[in-house]
């Protein structure tokens, strides 16, 4: 039998909100462990035989994915991964940009993605040094490649949310990118110029007069990004905001865009 939230607490957890666990009530814990498999044994006050009988019914439950919450990004890759299997690989890198070189099983796209040459063949994706991409960074890339899109950059930037259906990411971006940009950089935002430069941002100031700091990336060679920042001053705090093409989603998915934000973020800071 499968141990649902509401079984969970009712049946097994002491309901007393002792905050033990870490959580701030033995609900908000029963969540975490149904869909998240946080370990029931965080809960110091269930007895050893109740305790080994729920873990059973979760290890169970577990294996058939009830209930469990969905990895978005590893469902994202997956999807990309299987409709680029089907693709010629010389038409995707005509569309997207890319080199194609090779033939049979040797078949290579060259692809630049910010200041790195990535490797692309059926077997995966590596850097220019031979490293495997991270799964955000293949996540992103994967999309690219599987999306479709054949536009060139229009030169209409665009901050996210004038995009459709940007509302649920627009904290995301705040969250993840702006505010870890704003944090990193308000105190010395020359060191963010020096960052950028080494990662192949063109200094475009002259084309947005009212920041101080304006620098755009080549993400990909039809996948233009701007990093704008303002510095602290006259009470007002530090700002950073990302600006798109208008074309993006025909070659990122909402979703993909935000990680390729992430790993820019990251990327500057560290």
């Amino acid at each position: 039998m499968a141990l649902s939230v509401v079984d969970l607490y009712t049946r097994v957890l002491p309901r007393t909100n002792c905050k033990d666990c870490g959580y701030a009530t033995c609900l908000a814990f029963a969540g975490m462990v149904v869909s998240e498999k946080l370990a029931l044994k965080n809960c110091p006050h269930i007895h050893a035989d109740i305790l080994s009988s729920a873990q059973k019914e979760l290890e169970a439950q577990y294996k058939q994915g009830k209930w469990l919450k969905k990895d978005m990004a590893e469902e994202a890759l997956e999807w990309a991964k299987q409709k680029t299997a089907s693709m010629k690989m010389e038409d995707i890198a005509t569309r997207i940009g890319g080199t194609f070189m090779g033939s049979g099983e040797d078949e290579t796209i060259l692809l630049l993605c910010f200041n790195k040459q990535l490797s692309i063949t059926r077997d995966g994706i590596r850097d220019d040094s031979g490293h495997d991409l991270s799964r955000n960074e293949q996540t992103f890339v994967y999309i690219h490649l599987a999306r479709g899109g054949i536009s060139v950059p229009s030169g209409n930037m665009k901050s996210l949310k004038e995009f459709p259906n940007t509302i649920s990411k627009i904290v995301s971006m705040r969250d993840r990118v702006e505010i870890p940009l704003k944090k990193a950089f308000s105190a010395n935002p020359e060191s963010l110029s020096l960052s950028c430069e080494n990662f192949g941002g063109a200094n475009v100031k002259n084309l947005y007069p009212s920041c101080d700091l304006a620098y755009e990336f080549k993400a990909f060679p039809k996948v233009p990004v701007v990093l704008l920042f303002w510095k602290a001053a006259d009470g007002f705090e530090a700002d950073a905001k990302l600006l798109f093409d208008e074309t993006i989603i025909q070659h990122l998915d909402i979703e993909a865009i935000l990680f390729l934000s992430e790993h820019l973020c990251n990327m500057l800071i560290h």
